[in-house]
């Protein structure tokens, strides 16, 4: 099934013309101009060492996968937070995060648990993932928060406010200004100011005092789309540097469906697969692809982008495809040339091969050199 679809022999450049999600095909591009298909699993503890390791190894990625329930230190501020700072190291590197949250409960649950929260995971994140095994309904919950989320976000372009106080060249000659409730202007509840309330109350012989100060405040908002939209507030200066040659991501959110795993042991079956090939058919306008052991695109019109953790090369100098050995806690390793080349994977997810090493910034290199190398060999 694997070397025979269509989308094996096309080129990165090529899908990303028929991706049914905007997110893949810019991923695509970003893969293309990067000539990098490769992820790199965040696999550290603290939110300082995320942040360093994001900055010194963006350049030889193009997807982050973190967990932000592991990283002490995280912090929450959705302006200048964690999430925020990885998202300006994003747009600086040109990498898209991945938030492996893998939410697996009922419809409502996860769409709480995905756009609320401490962490608002939508927020920041561009890609999260699932496991079905509550059901394909939960997708489609999940797809309707993110068209949610996208639709009420406005970014607040201007505020004024206007004091002013009623002089007597404001009427006409002869007009007097007056004070019942009739001749005075209703305004809304949101323009009455505590000056003008205090002032409003009643003198000491029963009448009305006059109005003698106004305060109005105008706002102004545009829609997420806007080319005006910040995306840097509260950030350090410099934060919002953009990786040359490609613009930013659409707002648009995407979903890895969790189809396979690499574990040993691993109990997904066949038929839950299968369910997560339909699910992903049926909600196209959210779910990128999935988490795979190998290329599920079957039907001729399936454009989906896969993922693959469990990728390992051996050390530098022995055999580049030679076996290698297990973690001893169940995860299995495979290299990139079998994962791409033969499995039919796009992009390889590593994250101890790389962060373990003695040079990581060396080490990210010599993966993404092996892993677009199997591309290419794949395209023949």
């Amino acid at each position: 099934m694997s070397n025979r679809h269509p989308t094996l022999t096309k080129s990165f450049a090529e899908r990303a013309k028929d991706a049914s999600h905007p997110l893949s095909a810019y991923l695509f591009r970003l893969m293309d101009l990067k000539a990098s298909n490769l992820c790199l699993s965040a696999d550290v503890h603290t939110a300082r060492d995320l942040l360093h390791v994001a900055d010194k190894l963006g350049p030889s990625i193009v997807v982050l996968k973190t967990h932000y329930d592991l990283i002490s230190g995280w912090d929450y501020n959705p302006q200048t937070g964690t999430g925020a700072k990885l998202a300006a190291l994003a747009r600086k590197h040109g990498f898209l995060i991945f938030e492996d949250r893998k939410f697996v409960d009922i419809g409502k649950t996860v769409q709480m648990q995905y756009t609320s929260g401490t962490a608002r995971i939508i927020d920041w994140a561009h890609i999260t993932n699932a496991n079905i095994d509550a059901g394909k309904d939960m997708v489609r919950a999940m797809a309707e928060a993110a068209a949610k989320w996208k639709e009420r976000i406005h970014y607040e372009v201007k505020t004024s406010v206007t004091v002013g106080t009623p002089v007597s060249d404001q009427f006409e000659d002869g007009e007097e200004m007056q004070t019942d409730d009739q001749s005075r202007p209703k305004l809304e509840p949101s323009q009455l100011s505590s000056s003008q309330s205090s002032r409003e109350s009643r003198d000491v012989d029963g009448r009305k005092g006059s109005i003698v100060s106004i305060t109005t405040v105008t706002q102004s908002f545009e829609s997420v789309d806007s080319p005006r939209l910040s995306k840097t507030t509260g950030l350090a200066e410099g934060d919002d540097i953009l990786f040359p040659g490609i613009e930013e991501p659409p707002m648009d959110r995407g979903l890895l469906l969790l189809a396979q795993m690499s574990s040993k042991g691993c109990l997904m079956t066949k038929d839950y697969t299968q369910a997560c090939v339909e699910a992903a058919r049926e909600n196209k306008g959210f779910v990128m692809g999935y988490v795979a052991q190998e290329c599920l695109n079957q039907a001729p019109d399936d454009t989906f982008i896969h993922m693959t953790p469990g990728c390992k090369l051996p050390p530098e100098g022995e055999e580049e495809n030679g076996h290698v050995e297990g973690d001893g806690l169940g995860q299995q390793y495979n290299t990139p040339a079998k994962l791409i080349g033969i499995c039919g994977t796009d992009i390889v997810i590593v994250g101890r091969g790389i962060i373990n090493a003695d040079d990581p910034h060396s080490e990210a290199e010599r993966y993404r050199r092996k892993a677009w190398k199997a591309y290419l060999a794949r395209l023949g």
